[in-house]
């Protein structure tokens, strides 16, 4: 256990053992007792001042009076029967009435007693009461409703000054309200430091919804025994109304210059919003009927606050839904969901009234609105990507959570992220810009006040206002803006996924199709074939069985050869164009520089009309199925000769160079080239760019070349100029370590 003097001094208030005070407020008394005989088992030392004869001794032990309160035991007696609601009597000693209330604890029955007012005033109360809530429906927010329940408070308790004390995601609390009789000096729009309710007093406010202090100089009344003969631990007292309060509250109180104060809770949600906060110069008690009045009331106001964050909350999330369904629809017609955003800057910015928004993916980062550098952003999002994020990310003060975001608060103070992937750093974010502001606070949250002497924390002496400036902040994230960006989420990534599932189902209708196509394709040609063989076979019998044939009939059977032969031709090239895509691929090494010798000599038969100049480099070896191979190179060669056939010379080159871990081959030319704009046609199937009159050829030749490198994993591109040639390139992957063959 470390030593106080160790421990930060807003630790020391934190600790402080508030709901095991040992003792209780002097203005009631409290018994602990048996449930089942009303034995008493601890007792505040002033139980005979406050009721005298209400504990008596007998047989060596003290119990309840069953002679002058038999009718208080009885009732006690039928409540334990079924004790789910609350146990609150009036009861006449002496011609004096007092308040009891009972509540069931781990270490007994909590009975306490206070005086009431000689007549109870309930119907007043109930008046009062019922007159606020009748005219609660006419304010129109929660300003309206907590000034007009300051006043009411006031006037129902007669305390100098009453307070409506809201609390900020921080549990900072600001007055927003405040009525008061000019005793005491106004608080309002102060803002007060977390540090002055600590966390465990908060948790007792949500406990118990009223708390009287009716005098700040108060000797606490301890209870006998100090411990509790249940279990011999300290008497927890969290559920007392008399509970004694912690020694600072009250040094804070009388810095204050209060000398009573009386707090309700106003709970939302079952979060403490804030309190009802009231302060008299002077002692005051508060009797039990008007507490209950005021806690009443404050439990109508709590639930009034509560409808208008819903009203609030609602209209604002209807409004976003309307701006996302629009950019849905819209984005669901974009060529994807990051260009139908930027497409869309007025509602993308909408979804969380943002002034600026990106989406960040591996490959792109699109903005729009006011935004950080792209950098910063790719590193935002990896930092947000390492968080494991299930759920919006939203901060209204980026530089306090993620270290570059003092870089970036003039334009990112403010941020809201959602991911769209599990896998990688992708996200849509919305930024909001630095808003400087001054925050009036009640005293320097900053420097509190600690004793040399015993370390003991001291509350301030100084209420007066002290001026901070606010910086790296932007203006905050409502609920319902989070919210709808987590819906917006939702709704691209499941756009996204339905996106996904759509062309997974077209690329396999496409592949079946293909397949289809392939069989028909390979069906039809192969039966083919011998069709056109016979016409030519035929022909060329028909001409030499008939000698005497005019030379009309033989124009025409030569005629019918050459259509036989270019069909035959056709049919073997579709033929070979569709087993590419049902054979296996036999790979090896390939010696490229002895493929592209066998090609140019495949071409000598040419006649000596034609002047071809071939120019073959150094080719480095390839890897890949050696004849498909030599087919793709023979193919890019024979289109070369063809369209050169009007030059003198014809000059066509091969050459070779290594990339990476890619090999690149071209055969360029200096032919009649072609239109780049029209260069998306060339390797599809009968395309052509120039006519059929003026260049022979099937139209397959370059398709099928594009499948054979498509087939080995690679690319082809081509560029021409007309009249200026035109230059195809392949590249073909080097193997892998231990690939044989595929």
């Amino acid at each position: 256990m470390p030593d106080a003097r160790d421990l930060p001094a807003l630790d020391l208030c934190a600790q402080e053992p508030i709901r095991i005070p040992g003792g209780i407020q002097p203005h009631g008394a409290l018994l602990l007792v048996d449930e089942a005989d009303f034995s008493v088992l601890q007792f505040s030392a002033n139980v005979d001042e406050v009721l005298p004869g209400l504990v008596v001794e007998t047989a060596g032990r003290k119990i309840l009076n069953p002679d002058g309160f038999d009718a208080l035991c009885d009732e006690l007696k039928a409540w334990l029967k079924r004790p789910s609601d609350t146990f609150e009597r009036l009861i006449s000693n002496n011609g004096i009435r007092h308040h009891v209330s009972a509540q069931r604890t781990p270490q007994g029955l909590m009975l306490e007693f206070e005086r009431a007012s000689a007549t109870g005033g309930n119907e007043a109360h109930y008046a009062r009461l019922r007159r606020f809530v009748d005219n609660a429906d006419s304010f129109e927010g929660t300003q309206a409703l907590a000034e007009a329940v300051a006043g009411e408070v006031r006037d129902l308790t007669s305390f100098n000054r009453v307070m409506i004390y809201r609390f900020d995601e921080q549990w900072n609390g600001t007055v927003i309200a405040e009525d008061g009789d000019g005793t005491l000096p106004s608080y309002l729009d102060l803002r007060f430091p977390a540090t002055d309710i600590p966390a465990q007093a908060r948790e007792l406010y949500l406990q118990n919804r009223i708390r009287l202090i009716p005098s700040a100089s108060y000797e606490p009344v301890p209870l006998v025994p100090p411990f509790s003969p249940v279990d011999g631990q300290p008497t927890d007292l969290g559920s007392s109304a008399l509970r004694s309060v912690s020694p600072i509250h009250l040094e804070y109180m009388r810095n204050m210059g209060t000398a009573a104060s009386m707090s309700i809770s106003l709970i939302v949600d079952g979060k403490l919003w804030g309190l009802i906060s009231c302060h008299n110069a002077t002692p005051l008690h508060v009797t039990p009927a008007v507490r209950n009045a005021a806690e009443f009331l404050g439990r109508i106001v709590s639930q009034h606050i509560a409808g208008f964050d819903r009203i609030s909350e609602s209209r604002q999330r209807l409004a976003f839904k309307q701006i996302e369904t629009e950019l849905i629809a819209y984005v669901s017609r974009a060529s994807s969901f990051q260009q139908g955003l930027v497409e869309r800057p007025r509602q993308w910015l909408g979804i969380t009234n943002a002034l600026g928004a990106s989406v960040i993916t591996d490959d792109m980062v699109l903005a729009t609105g006011t935004v950080p550098p792209s950098k910063a952003m790719r590193e935002l999002a990896e930092w947000l990507h390492d968080q494991r994020l299930d759920g919006p990310f939203a901060t209204d003060n980026l530089a306090a959570v993620w270290p570059g975001g003092s870089a970036v608060s003039d334009v990112a103070s403010g941020l809201v992220a959602v991911p769209i992937s599990s896998l990688h750093p992708s996200f849509i974010m919305w930024f909001r810009p630095e808003v400087i502001r001054t925050v009036n606070w009640g005293g320097d949250p900053k420097k509190p006040s600690v004793s040399e002497i015993d370390m003991r924390i001291h509350p301030r002496k100084s209420f007066e206002t002290w001026k901070e400036n606010v910086r790296d902040h932007s203006a905050p994230w409502s609920k319902a803006e989070v919210q709808s960006a987590a819906e917006f989420r939702n709704a691209v990534v499941n756009f996204v996924l339905k996106r996904a599932e759509e062309r997974a189902e077209l690329t396999e209708e496409l592949k079946r199709s293909n397949k289809e196509l392939e069989s028909f394709s390979y069906s039809i040609s192969h039966d083919l074939r011998a069709p056109f063989r016979h016409i030519l076979g035929y022909a060329q019998l028909l001409e030499e069985e008939e000698e005497e044939l005019k030379s009309i009939s033989r124009h025409y059977l030569a005629g019918i050869s050459n259509a036989a032969l270019s069909a035959g031709q056709l049919v073997d090239d579709l033929l070979r164009f569709s087993q590419l895509g049902r054979a296996s691929l036999n790979m090896s090494s390939i010696d490229m520089q002895k493929v592209a010798g066998e090609v140019r000599r495949s071409f000598d038969s040419i006649g000596e009309d034609r002047k071809i100049e071939w120019r073959i480099g150094t080719l480095p070896d390839g890897f890949g199925d050696a004849a498909l191979v030599r087919q793709a190179i023979y193919n890019l060669a024979d289109n070369a000769v063809k369209y050169t056939r009007d030059r003198d010379p014809a000059i066509i080159e091969i050459e070779g160079h290594e990339d990476g871990e890619s090999t690149i081959y071209t055969v360029r030319d200096n032919g009649v080239g072609f239109d780049m704009a029209y260069g998306g046609k060339l390797f599809q199937v009968f395309q052509r760019l120039h006519h059929i009159e003026d260049f022979e050829g099937t139209g397959i030749g370059l398709a099928l070349t594009k499948r054979i490198i498509d087939r080995h994993g690679g690319s082809i591109r081509a560029e021409g100029k007309l009249n200026e040639g035109a230059s195809f390139s392949f590249t073909l992957p080097k193997p892998k370590k231990g690939r044989q063959q595929a």
